[in-house]
C-alpha cells in the first residue's frame, strides 16, 4: 500500500513540475508588450508619452487666409458639450468663448475658475497662441485642467480659429506672404480672410479629435 501511495505521489509531483515548466515557457513565447506605435490613431486620444501630435503644414497665416468658417463651426460642434459661444452665454465645464480672440489669457469670462497653469502663461489669445493651445493644451500650459489632447490637423485648427474669430472678435488675420501662399495650396479653400468673432480657446472641441465630450479647462 505504501509503495502504491509513493508511486501516485511521485507521478503527481512529476505532473506538477511539467505544468509549472510549461507555464514558464509559454509566458516567454507569448509575452506581449505595447508596440511603440499603435496600429491606428484614435481621434481625441493623446498618444502615450506624446503631446497632441500636430501635422506639419503651411504657415498659420496661409491657412487662415484659406480658412473655412463653416467648417470650423462644424469642428466646434464637438466643443459644445463644455462651452457656449454666444454673447452673454453661461460658463459650463469650460468658459463661454464669445469674443476670445485678442482677449487676455485666463481672465474675465464671468469669473470662470481658470487653472493656475493657464494664468501663468500671460499675454493674450493671439492667432499664434490659439494655434499652439489647440495643438496641445498640455504643452501650452502644463498642469491645465483641460483634458482635450489637441488637434493634430493644422487645417482644422485654422478653421476653428477662424470660426472663433467670427464670434465677437473680428480681428484681421495676419498677412501671408506671397511665396508662402503659393506653397500652401493644400489648405482648405473657403471663406478667405473670414474674420469674425473669436471664442475663447479651448475646450473640448476642437476638431479632429474626439467625438466624445472632453472636459475643458478654458480654451478651445
Amino acid at each position: 500500500m505504501g509503495d502504491r501511495f509513493n508511486t501516485v505521489a511521485g507521478w503527481a509531483l512529476f505532473a506538477g513540475i511539467i505544468a509549472l515548466g510549461g507555464g514558464i515557457v509559454s509566458s516567454k513565447l507569448f509575452h506581449q508588450e505595447r508596440p511603440e506605435e499603435m496600429a491606428y490613431a484614435i481621434q481625441g486620444v493623446e498618444a502615450e508619452g506624446g503631446a497632441g501630435g500636430a501635422d506639419s503644414g503651411p504657415p498659420l497665416p496661409v491657412l487662415l487666409a484659406k480658412a473655412d468658417v463653416a467648417a470650423g463651426e462644424k469642428v466646434f460642434g464637438k466643443c459644445a458639450a463644455c462651452h457656449t459661444i454666444n454673447q452673454g452665454g453661461a460658463n459650463g465645464i469650460g468658459p463661454n468663448l464669445y469674443a476670445t480672440v485678442g482677449e487676455a489669457i485666463a481672465t474675465g469670462k464671468g469669473g470662470f475658475a481658470f487653472s493656475d497653469a493657464l494664468k501663468k502663461v500671460g499675454g493674450s489669445w493671439s492667432f499664434e497662441q490659439l494655434n499652439k493651445w489647440l495643438t496641445s493644451p498640455r504643452d501650452f500650459a502644463a498642469g491645465t485642467k483641460m483634458t482635450f489632447a489637441g488637434l493634430g490637423n493644422p487645417v482644422d485648427r485654422a478653421n476653428v480659429i477662424a470660426y472663433l474669430n467670427a464670434q465677437g472678435s473680428n480681428l484681421p488675420f495676419p498677412k501671408a506672404d506671397a511665396a508662402a501662399a503659393a506653397g500652401g495650396e493644400g489648405g482648405n479653400a473657403g471663406a478667405g480672410n473670414a474674420t469674425g468673432n473669436g471664442g475663447e480657446t479651448a475646450g473640448n472641441a476642437a476638431g479632429g479629435n474626439s467625438a466624445a465630450p472632453v472636459k475643458a479647462e478654458a480654451k478651445k
